[in-house]
């Protein structure tokens, strides 16, 4: 076997050399470089070299690291546009009302954060000032989405504006009075300013990426023309360990979304410690981030620094700076000059000399203060540089110090996270560092002032006039009006009413085909947006491929595997379904997106996003959250949804639990529909509730979250039961009685009241009939289409009574007089029906699928968790058996009999 070592590099090259020799004068010359001037000089050359390469569009590999300096050079940053020194000035004001804020608070007990924003304040004045597009503007503005820990510093500048007052500062953080400050960005807590919920780490870059995919898709269908909106997204460098910080990066550089920045605040910082104590975070994040297809612009290095770099003439600084680990950075931040010119300086002859050159308030001023995103005319060279790159995103990466100006206390230390607070005296040093005119006598009885030039002061003036001129206040939420959408036509679901006949339906199915109908209707169908991640034939919408087709920006450009089927995949540019590929949480951020729209862009548009039962609240409870927060409508539908319904799946993906999930979150209304008749009067009403006219204490900013089965069946026809449609978006009514039903086996049986959903109801139906034939019992049927909102009705009630308000919960005047006990099924857990128990006034009994899933057929499965309809009677029998209307010994018979 031949030595692979001995194998010369062009003998393991796949690719033709059409001229080695002139190969091998290239690798000479780099070797005479790295032997006559060091490898580190070889390794500069190369560098150069492949960025010229890149430059003149040679098609190589890009570098994913470059050294450790600022992307854009000291002689090349552009003039920032307005008075730098007012902005200071402005900034000033904002750091000191952040900080008193938080400090002033900090006696309730209430915590909050100060050194995040200390460390990004000029991240975002000089956004405010002279980027961040407003909602007053033609077009919709910029979306921003603000790190949540920075909120003080945001509540500092709309003080400074006067859209706060110092009451609601006093109030951050108590909201119960009315009158009080969210502590982070919550749209529901405080709709006119914030858009945008970002706190829970990780899901605002993945929010980010997909707000500004959505733009192109409105812009793209021809909605609205939102091109000119930029997503800004504010982001930690400890943040960005959460994965779907990341998750979302390559589909944000395929796209080309150039309407997307990301800036980074790398204050080299997390909660309890260095990002990344051995190595360095932020050529970790440019590698990923130039891995991905973006751009990245690297704002280091303050004013400062620039000096030091003229003195480098070996390079020396440059690679001691990038081999320096993160935490070894923050401690210099914590040391005097003479700890910084030994450990720093020490390590190489050439930067001793340098050293020598430099005075301690020199190095001070370098290792303490000057970073890149603590100086405007870096970032404001960092941003232009990202809204004019186009072709693909930007990530910004500005370098700062935590707890800048909060004094040494703060700055670069460990705890600073959890530090809620100032001395006086500490107030005081960072009054005079920032040149604030705040006097002695304002600190009284040791509390600190709120700062304020006045409201017709320079700095205020200018604050307001950068502001108009860029569209109005920032940030801003804005929910324009818009006329309620027109209700589809009657007739999409009037055709439920009528049954299936013979045929088998699943609800997953009628779902399917009322949504059909109504893409078709001509008022409201462009505002449909079909999301699905990767399954839609498994649902059956494979149908809605060529009529709808799927958006991609580049359409399609090649020739479809299955071009000559009627169902063929077509992709196009203004396609209106949203296949996302194998993400849950990529198609939970298109959902928000266009379920926010009637907000962030003025236009209502109609979101359902279809998925696994099992994989939607489970893996993606957070961003149902986050919906919630952020106001968002729509329709979640968890389809082959139940713990029994779906196949030989197994136990991941069998759901007995989801709606106890649902139940949590209070903006979703969840239903279990038996019926297509259900599904299309719940979908009506929710089109009703949310786009069109709301009843009078409705609150149109909920969402729905459907459960859907794949099992085909029979689908009845509407019962003419009166009220049954109010029945139906309540949560129960009376599908049949024993006598209805043709059920009436003597006179005076026992009688029990069989309450089923989504599935279930099949096995209580059969039930039913076995329950009269069989043991001369008379059950009446009911469908239970929400269990969460009949247990919500009641709670409320509840509540109610305390207030002097005397109402009956919906599920007792339901049920009352109902004769016999109730017993309740479902495909879910027993905790799922459990919900309604203690309103409802007879004897109560409930079966469900309590614990794991697993693969067997429906019937085995069924009757291993005891919902089947033989066990439906057993269960049946068992409640009259304790009542004494039937014998004790029918239990055991039955049992028997049914092979229990």
């Amino acid at each position: 076997m031949t030595d692979p070592i001995a194998i010369q590099p062009s003998e393991l090259d796949q690719l033709p050399d059409r001229d080695p020799e002139e190969t091998a004068e290239w690798q000479a010359s780099l070797d005479a470089v790295a032997k006559a001037a060091g490898p580190h000089r070889a390794a500069y050359l190369m560098r150069r070299t492949l960025e010229r390469a890149e430059g003149n569009g040679i098609a190589l590999p890009k570098l994913l690291e470059t050294d450790y300096v600022n992307t854009i050079p000291t002689a090349a940053e552009p003039s920032a546009p307005g008075d730098e020194e007012m902005e200071r000035k402005i900034t000033a004001w904002n750091r000191w009302n952040a900080a008193a804020m938080v400090t002033r608070g900090s006696k309730y007990g209430v915590g909050g954060h100060i050194a995040t924003f200390a460390s990004a304040a000029w991240l975002y004045e000089t956004g405010f000032n002279h980027f961040f597009k407003g909602k007053e503007a033609d077009g919709s503005g910029d979306q921003l989405y603000i790190q949540g820990h920075a909120s003080p510093g945001i509540y500092a500048r709309a003080f400074l504006d006067g859209r706060l007052d110092e009451q609601q500062l006093d109030n951050f953080r108590r909201e119960s009075g009315g009158n009080g400050l969210p502590s982070y960005p919550h749209p529901r807590r405080l709709p006119w300013l914030w858009e945008f919920p970002t706190v829970s780490m990780g899901l605002g870059p993945l929010s980010a990426i997909y707000q500004a995919r959505f733009n192109r898709y409105l812009t793209a269908r021809g909605i609205k023309d939102v091109s000119d909106s930029h997503v800004w997204a504010f982001l930690g460098d400890g943040e960005m360990d959460e994965p779907e910080s990341t998750a979302a990066l390559a589909l944000a550089s395929r796209e080309g979304l150039d309407n997307l920045t990301f800036v980074i605040n790398c204050n080299l910082q997390r909660l309890d410690g260095p990002v990344r104590a051995n190595f360095k975070i932020v050529q970790e994040l440019e590698a990923q981030f130039r891995g991905a297809g973006w751009n990245v612009v690297k704002s280091l290095w303050g004013n400062a620094w620039d000096e030091l770099f003229r003195l480098d003439t070996t390079g020396a600084l440059v690679r001691r700076l990038r081999e320096v680990p993160d935490a070894q950075v923050q401690t210099y931040q914590t040391r005097d000059a003479a700890y910084i010119r030994q450990d720093f300086f020490g390590k190489d002859p050439a930067l001793v000399e340098m050293a020598k050159l430099l005075s301690d308030d020199k190095i001070l001023e370098c290792f303490h203060f000057s970073r890149g995103g603590h100086e405007a005319r870096k970032v404001y060279a960092a941003y232009k540089a990202a809204v004019e790159f186009k072709g693909a995103p930007t990530v910004i990466l500005a370098q700062t110090v935590k707890g800048h100006t909060l004094g040494e206390g703060f700055a670069s230390k460990n705890a600073n996270h959890q530090m809620k607070k100032l001395t006086v005296d500490e107030f005081k040093t960072m009054r005079d560092l920032l040149e604030l005119p705040i006097r002695d006598s304002a600190f009284v009885d040791g509390v600190v002032p709120y700062g304020h030039p006045g409201a017709d002061s320079p700095e205020v003036r200018y604050l307001q006039e950068r502001r108009a001129a860029l569209g109005g206040p920032a940030p801003a939420r804005r929910v324009h009006p818009v006329a309620p959408l027109p209700a589809p036509a009657d007739k999409a679901f009037a055709s439920f009413d009528k049954g299936s006949g013979t045929q088998n339906v699943a609800t997953t199915m009628a779902f399917v085909r009322l949504i059909k109908d109504l893409v078709r209707d001509k008022e409201t169908g462009k505002r449909w947006v079909p999301i699905v991640p990767d399954e839609a034939r498994t649902f059956g919408m494979e149908s809605l491929f060529p009529s709808l087709g799927i958006y991609s920006p580049k359409g399609q450009t090649y020739e479809p595997v299955d071009r000559d089927q009627l169902m063929y995949y077509k992709e196009a540019q203004n396609g209106q379904i949203l296949n996302e590929g194998i993400t849950e949480a990529g198609s939970m951020a298109d959902f928000i997106a266009a379920s926010t729209a009637y907000a962030t862009h003025g236009e209502a548009m109609i979101p359902f996003y279809i998925f696994y039962s099992m994989f939607g609240w489970q893996r993606t409870a957070d961003q149902m959250w986050q919906l919630g927060d952020q106001l968002g409508r729509g329709f979640l539908v968890g389809a082959t949804a139940g713990r029994t319904t779906l196949t030989g799946e197994g136990l991941q993906h069998a759901d007995g639990h989801s709606p106890v999930i649902a139940a949590t979150n209070p903006a979703a209304l969840s239903y279990d529909p038996a019926f297509a008749y259900e599904v299309a009067t719940i979908v009506r009403d929710g089109i009703r509730r949310m786009y069109g006219e709301a009843a009078p204490g409705e609150d149109p900013n909920v969402f729905y979250y459907l459960t859907v089965y794949n099992e085909p069946l029979p689908q009845p026809a509407k019962p003419s039961v009166p009220g049954i449609d109010e029945g139906i978006v309540k949560g129960l009514y009376r599908f049949n009685t024993a006598e209805s039903a043709g059920l009436s086996p003597v006179a005076n049986a026992p009688r029990i009241q069989l309450l089923g959903s989504g599935t279930a109801i099949h096995w209580v139906l059969k039930a039913q009939r076995m329950l009269a034939e069989e043991w001369g019992v008379s059950a009446d049927v009911w469908s239970a289409t929400s269990w969460t909102e009949l247990r919500r009705d009641a709670l409320e009630a509840d509540t109610g009574l305390l207030r002097g308000e005397e109402r009956v919960p919906y599920v007792r005047q339901a049920l009352h007089g109902a004769e016999g006990p109730v017993l309740a099924v479902s495909d879910y857990m027993r905790q799922v029906p459990d919900q309604i128990a203690q309103w409802v006034e007879q004897d109560w009994s409930s079966l469900g699928a309590d614990g794991f899933g697993l693969s067997d057929t429906r019937e085995g499965a069924r009757r291993h968790f005891g919902v089947d309809a033989e066990s439906v009677v057993v269960a049946a029998l068992a409640q009259l058996a304790r009542r004494g209307e039937v014998k004790a010994t029918a239990v055991k018979e039955a049992r028997e009999k049914y092979g229990l």
